[in-house]
This record gives C-alpha cells, sequence and structure tokens, in this order.
C-alpha cells in the first residue's frame, strides 16, 4: 500500500514541481514539513478511512497520468456573474484584477497572499499534517490572495468570488485563500467554482477563514465543475467568541467533489451553521466530510446536508461533531436527509458524535429513501403528470436549503441548475 501511494505522489510532485513557480509567502520549514507529509503518507486511497468511498490515488492513475501545465487564457466571464455582487475573478489559482471588478469598499481589503501583512497567517489555520490535500497546496500553491474585513466594518455588497479551472488536457491546480472577518465585522460571501476550458482539471482548493470576536460571515459555495471536474475542496474555520460562521454548499455538477469543512469553535457564545445540497447524476461522486469542533463552553452548532442521486452517482456524508472536555453547555445537532432516483445510485451516510463533556445536548440522525409514494399519489390524483409532480417534490425537498440563499441572483441561479440537472 505504502509502495503504491509513493509511486503516485512521486509522479504528482516530480510534473507539479517541474512547473510551478516557488512560493515565496511560506517559509520554507513549512513546504519541507509539506513534502515530507507527502512522502511518508500520499494521496489518500480507498483504504484511509476518511476516503474510503472516495478513492483520489484511483482517479489520479486513471484520470491524470500526465499532469500538463498548459493552462488556458479565460477571458469570457459573463455568464458566470452575478447581479448586484462586486465579482473577483481567480484563473487556474491566480487572481486576475484584470478579469475582477474595480472595488473600493471602505473596510475591504484585497491582497496577494506574498504581500499580506495581516493576521493571522496563512498557513496558521490549516495543518499540513492533518490531510494530504492540505500538504499538497501548502507545497505546490500556484498563487492566492486574502480578503480582509476590518474592524466593525459592515459589508453591504456581496462578494462573488469566481474560481476558473481553464486547461487544454489533464491539469492539477491548487488554489489557496484567506479571508479574515476582523472584531466585530459582517460579510456575505460567495465562492463560484467553474471549469471553462476543454482539458480535465483536478481542482485542490483550500480556504482558511477566521471569524474574530462578534464577527459574522455568511458564506455560500457553488459548485459547477461539469463533467470535466475533480475537486478537493477544504475549508479551515476559526470562529472566535461571539462570532458566527453560516455556510450554505451547493454542489449542482462535477465529476467527483470531495468537501472537507472544518469548523473549531473557539470562543465562548460562538455559533456555526452548515447547510448543505447536492444533486448528483450519471457517474458521479459528491462526498460532504464535515467536523464541528466544540473546544470552549457555550457553544451551538447545527447541520443539514440534503442530497438526490440518480443514475450511477453515489454520494457521501460523514460528519462529526467533537465536543471536548471544557466545552459544557455545547447545543449541536446535525441531520443528513438523500433521496435515491434510481436503483444503481447509492448513498453513504455516517454521522458521529465524539462528546467528552457531560452538560450538553447534541442528536443526529440520518435518512435515505425514495420519493414520498403518497405524495406522489396525492399529486397525480389531483390531475398532476407523474414527470412534473415528481419534480414538485424534488423542489420541496430541496427548498428548505434554497430559501437559506439570501442573495436573489445566487438564489435563482441554484434553483435554475437544480430543475434542469435532475435525471427522473
Amino acid at each position: 500500500m505504502i509502495a503504491e501511494k509513493s509511486d503516485t505522489i512521486q509522479r504528482v510532485i516530480d510534473q507539479v514541481s517541474g512547473t510551478s513557480p516557488k512560493v515565496s509567502f511560506f517559509d520554507n520549514s513549512l513546504v519541507a514539513k509539506a513534502l515530507v507529509r507527502l512522502e511518508e503518507k500520499g494521496i489518500p486511497t480507498h483504504r484511509d478511512e476518511d476516503y474510503r468511498y472516495c478513492n483520489v490515488d484511483a482517479i489520479f492513475r486513471k484520470e491524470f497520468r500526465q499532469l500538463s501545465q498548459d493552462f488556458r487564457d479565460t477571458n469570457d466571464i459573463q455568464q458566470y456573474k452575478l447581479e448586484d455582487t462586486i465579482t473577483l475573478v481567480v484563473v487556474n489559482g491566480r487572481y486576475s484584477s484584470a478579469l475582477s471588478d474595480k472595488v473600493v469598499l471602505k473596510g475591504l481589503q484585497i491582497s496577494l497572499l506574498a504581500d499580506d501583512d495581516h493576521g493571522p497567517r496563512p498557513g496558521s489555520l490549516a495543518d499540513v499534517e492533518s490531510d494530504a490535500f492540505i500538504a499538497l497546496n501548502t507545497a505546490f500553491c500556484s498563487g492566492g490572495f486574502t480578503i480582509t474585513v476590518e474592524k466593525g466594518t459592515e459589508l453591504q455588497i456581496p462578494i462573488h468570488i469566481l474560481y476558473v479551472g481553464s486547461s487544454e488536457s489533464s491539469a492539477l491546480v491548487n488554489t489557496r485563500n484567506m479571508i479574515r472577518l476582523m472584531e466585530g465585522s459582517g460579510a456575505t460571501i460567495i465562492e463560484h467554482h467553474v471549469n471553462a476550458g476543454p482539458g480535465k482539471v483536478f481542482h485542490n482548493f483550500l480556504s482558511e477563514k477566521h471569524i474574530a470576536e462578534g464577527a459574522k460571515l455568511e458564506s455560500f459555495i457553488l459548485q459547477e465543475e461539469g463533467p470535466s471536474g475533480f475537486s478537493v475542496h477544504t475549508n479551515q474555520v476559526e470562529v472566535r467568541a461571539k462570532g458566527v460562521y453560516d455556510n450554505t454548499t451547493l454542489t449542482l455538477s462535477g465529476e467527483m467533489v470531495r468537501n472537507n469543512h472544518n469548523v473549531v469553535l473557539k470562543g465562548s457564545h460562538s455559533a456555526a451553521h452548515l447547510y448543505g445540497l447536492f444533486s448528483a447524476k450519471g457517474a458521479q461522486l459528491v462526498d460532504n466530510h464535515t467536523l464541528m469542533d466544540h473546544q470552549v463552553p457555550d457553544c451551538e452548532s447545527n447541520e443539514l446536508y440534503k442530497g438526490i442521486a440518480s443514475g450511477r452517482s453515489a454520494g457521501v456524508f460523514n460528519g462529526k461533531i467533537f465536543v471536548r472536555r471544557d466545552a459544557q453547555k455545547t447545543n449541536a445537532y446535525q441531520s443528513s436527509k438523500n433521496i435515491l432516483l434510481s436503483d444503481d445510485a447509492t448513498i453513504n451516510t455516517k454521522p458521529q458524535l465524539e462528546i467528552y463533556a457531560n452538560d450538553v445536548k447534541c442528536s443526529h440522525g440520518t435518512s435515505t429513501g425514495k420519493v414520498d409514494e403518497e405524495a406522489l399519489f396525492y399529486l397525480r390524483s389531483r390531475g398532476v403528470g407523474e414527470q412534473s409532480a415528481r419534480k414538485l417534490l424534488l423542489a420541496s425537498f430541496a427548498g428548505e436549503i434554497i430559501k437559506r440563499i439570501t442573495v436573489e441572483s445566487l438564489s435563482q441561479r441554484v434553483a435554475e441548475g437544480f430543475e434542469s440537472g435532475l435525471r427522473l
């Protein structure tokens, strides 16, 4: 097993390191530590419990035998823009000032990682020892940027970050950012992932998010990566006292999408809410892994993930609530609900509770089934056709998540994309 991992990761390292620029914004010791982590443990296989249903090593071997850095220039982004937002564009891991809106907002700072002089520093939240893809990104990220919302600033306009993968052949892109909300600030940020070129792109994305005392981040992640998109998305989030992190992840396409969402509640009276919706078809795989780490007393968290799988597709939800010994008076809830539209589709769920405190309220639940036949019969008895009735029921199922989207142009795009992607 170790030999297989070494072969794959050595090939990836050889091909990426031969063309990637030196990452100057990380200390050399951190890069060395990341490379050691990769050499020792390699890319995960199905034998790794956390990647049991998502064998990334096999995907690298099959789809990315020859990794190219032959990227394609992208100028046409109009089709992806959202109304009433400020759009920042990142192409193949690099921030494009030419394609981005010219931003002049009081209290908002945007800078390249290499030029960043705020705190906490990039790399301080994401531990290279914890996951191979954090290590891979740290060693070979092709560029990145930071967004800082200054103390007491409430941004009134949503920020739309558009990540575009564009290649002529098979390519690996390591994209990174750091988003910091300082004390008492607030912002709505949309992170939107698309593929625009003819080639296959493996997108290894890492975002570190710091929510300081009394700050609130409303976060939306929209994944529309298409049939040539393969990706691992890691969000490493830290929430300080009285801070709030509210995230909704929406996966509409992507041949393989793996989401690692790790939230640390580090200050008392902080809160985090994670919501997710995916629609998988064909042979797609959508794998959602969450970790809610309650480290201090008087915090709350809530998770609700919903999925619809058709064809031979597969969905995964693995959610862990971790309550440390000192985290008394914790309130934590988790739920996964799924619908199968074909006999060949699969859903694997694994909710987990690991609790070391005794004064807590925690629960989890999961359900997977087919479309409610009684509700379907009721609609058909009222003259609604079978296909229309099924779509109505699925729209109602997804609506609980979609209605949480507070940006109208995003809500409309998701609703239309969800409906057009259904395979009944």
